[in-house]
Order: C-alpha cells, then structure tokens, then sequence
C-alpha cells in the first residue's frame, strides 16, 4: 500500500482552486497559505483524507480579514457598548467609502497649501448648532473633557457637584480623569442636594472653571436639588458642561435629556458630548461652545494626541448633515407590535413556541438613564439565547423571566427577515 501523505495535494495546487484563490484575494497570500499547511498537515497526520484539503481550507478561512462580526441587536437597548454604540447611517458609510482614500482632509483645494483639519466637518457641526461660536472634534468623550481640564484647570481647581462625580462602564471614573490632568477638585454640596451659593462659596483665584456632569447611567430620585446651567451662568468663572448622550436639538422622545443648543443658550461656555451616543454617528468627542475658549483647546499640545482620522470626521459630517441616523429612527419607530406579531406567527407555524409580547426598550450608552421605551417583543424558550448568539449571524436577545426576549425596537423592520431566519437555523 502506498504513502498516503504523497496524496495530499501541494501548497500551489491548493491555491490554485478557484474559492481558494478568492480568498487570496479577500484576506491576503500569507494568511491563506498558513492556513493551508495547517490543513494538509492534518491530511499528512491521517486525521482528515487528502481529497478534503481544499474543503477543509476553505471552511477554516474567515469571509473577512477583520474579525468583528456584524451582530443583530435583539437587546432593546439601543445604544449597546458592547455592540459598538450607534450603528452609522448609509450616509456615513458612504462616506467612509470616500475616506478611505486619499482626500482633501487638510489640504486647501483652492490655493493648494495646507488647510484647517477637518473644516467642513466643523462647518456642519456649527451649522447644526447654530448657538455655538467654534467647535472641535476630539477621539471620544472622555478626551474632550481631559482636553478641557488640562487646557483651562491644570494646577487650579474645578468645582462641581459632588453628586455628580459618577463612575460610568468599566470602572471608569470622572473626577480620576480630571485628576489625572492635574487639575483639582472642589466638590461642593451633598450627593443629592446642591444649591447656586455651594458654588458661589467654592469659587476663587484659583478656579478654572465650573462643571456639570450629566448623570449618564443612573437617577437620583427624592430629596433632591441641582443647580441648572442657565443660573450658573451668572458665576464669575467659565462654565463647562459634559451632556454625555450627544443630543444636539431637544428630541421630543426624551424631553428630559439635556441638548447642547438648549445648554449653550442657556449659558454654558462649552459643551462636551459623546458621538457615537444620540447622535448616532461615530465614535468622538465633541466640543462646542465660545470662541476663545475652543481655540484654546484646539491650540493645546494635547489636541494633537487627542486628534481624529479622516474617516471619523468623514462619517461625523455625514451624519450631522446626512437624513436620520438609525439611533434615531429607532427612537421614533412605529408598528412594533405588528412586526412581533408577523414574526412570532411565522415562527409558531414552523413549529417553534413563539409570541408576541409587549416589552420595554432603553436608550443605553449612559443616555436618558431611567428612561423606558414602549417596544414589542417575540419570546422564545430561553435555550434559544445561546443558540442565536453562535448562529450566523450572531444575534443578541434578552433573556427576562426565564425567556428568550427578540426586542425590535433596536433593530431595523429590513433585518427581520434575517432575524427569522436565524431563529429558524436555531431551532
């Protein structure tokens, strides 16, 4: 009997094969080839026949060189962290088609020198808030507020509230950023009270600025009082406010959520919000607010470290200026219970125990905390969460009460089409 190992099929044989050869082409030679010794060693071992080599080959490679995976978000929250925040809109994808190349990012067409980084960017930003004087762009909303206490409270002091100095996901903590930056902190009040004359008495020579937190994740509910930005305008020191959740104009879905139009108007010098939250766009840090103080923000040392890449501005400006981001469009979406009822009688007639049941959606990413949404859900036995988050593709649901929860309210009525199917490969 002969050597079988003489046939396992060459390296350059396998690669020859035409599915072989377009994976070449989507994740690149040198992958493509580790991958195929791994896989005619384990024909040479005897543990696969040769005749499955190219199979097997084409079975262990990835459809894409990146190894994120898109996820169907059945969670009904629909600012998920763990799912990337806001999903982009067409627009803002198309725009990072454009990007991806090479562009105009800092270059003056008109005269051919150098131009401000990322103009028309800011440009939609100003035009989108008309209230403030200048803007800037930073990589995420943490950097905008380090920027700020760095540029304007390094070596002096920031007062803010101390019910305010919160700790938001992964054991990240506002006043150890700020500290971190070298300012210092003057907390004032009680964690759920705080009144204008805390503030007034904290004041002096050595205050760079005022701060308001947004409370991101969580409610303080009772005995309470704040002190709103539009009466902290009045203090003798600038008036810093991180809104968080990046509303831009009040939404009348969360008349409760803070907006930076609304809180320049009221008095803010600068605003601090997130993009990738409401906004619905990527992730940034936005600084909006009086000239003199953006320009000096932009003007830090630090601004250079804290700077974004030609794609992000891209997919900002196409959303700020784009139609609604799909954050947004779920936010205000109709027909819920009507779309839970389709897909659970379609599923209960492929024999799968399924209903239609009403469900409570959140806004998440720290946005509007304590703020629930009317949804519509489809609620399966709860074996099926496991089996939908390995499917393909991966679907997250809730698991509430001992069932499988199919929230719709995150996810768009073209995808659930996708949604049933999975459900159906899972069953």
């Amino acid at each position: 009997m002969g050597d079988r190992r003489r046939e396992v099929p060459g390296t350059d044989r396998v690669l020859a094969d035409p599915r072989v050869a377009a994976a070449v082409r989507r994740l690149g030679h040198e992958r493509v080839v580790r991958t195929v010794r791994e896989v005619a060693q384990r024909a040479r071992d005897g543990l696969i026949p040769p005749t499955r080599v190219v199979a097997d080959t084409v079975a262990a490679l990835p459809d894409s060189a990146c190894g994120m995976r898109r996820v169907l978000n059945a969670t009904g929250v629909l600012l998920h962290t763990n799912l990337g925040r806001a999903p982009l809109s067409a627009a803002a994808r198309e725009a990072l088609e454009v990007a991806a190349g090479t562009t105009d990012v800092e270059l003056d067409l008109d005269s051919g020198e150098r131009g401000p980084r990322g103009a028309s960017a800011v440009a939609a930003l100003r035009e989108a808030v008309p209230a403030a004087e200048a803007a800037h762009v930073v990589n995420n909303g943490a950097a905008a507020l380090a920027l700020a206490a760095t540029a304007l409270a390094a070596g002096r002091e920031i007062v803010l509230a101390r019910g305010e100095m919160v700790e938001i996901g992964d054991g990240f903590r506002i006043p150890d950023l700020l500290t971190s930056t070298g300012a210092r902190l003057h907390e004032v009040g009680t964690t759920n009270r705080v009144r204008l004359d805390d503030y007034r008495a904290a004041l002096g020579p050595d205050t760079g600025f005022a701060l308001k937190i947004h409370p991101s994740n969580f409610v303080i509910s009772g005995f309470t009082a704040e002190v709103p930005v539009a009466e902290l305008r009045d203090l003798d020191v600038p008036v810093v406010a991180d809104i968080g959740s990046g509303l831009l104009r009040p939404d009348p879905a969360l008349p409760g959520e803070p907006d930076a139009t609304t809180t320049l108007t009221d008095g803010a010098d600068l605003v601090i919000a997130s993009g990738d939250k409401l906004l619905g766009g990527p992730q940034c840090g936005l600084l909006l607010g009086r000239a003199e103080i953006v320009h000096r923000l932009r003007r830090h040392p630090l601004a250079r470290a804290l700077r974004v890449d030609k794609l992000t501005l891209a997919a900002l400006e196409a959303t700020v200026r784009g139609p609604r981001p799909p954050v947004t469009e779920s936010l205000h979406r109709t027909g819920l219970p009507e779309r839970a009822a389709a897909l659970a009688d379609s599923l209960a007639a492929a024999g799968i125990p399924a209903e239609a049941v009403e469900s409570r959606a959140t806004v998440g990413g720290g946005g509007a905390p304590g703020v629930d949404l009317p949804s519509a859900a489809v609620a399966l036995p709860v074996r099926f969460a496991k089996q939908l988050r390995l499917g393909i593709p991966p679907v997250m649901a809730r698991v509430e009460r001992h069932r499988c929860l199919l929230d719709l309210r995150a996810l768009d009525p073209a995808d659930d089409e996708a949604l049933r199917r999975a459900v159906l490969d899972a069953h």
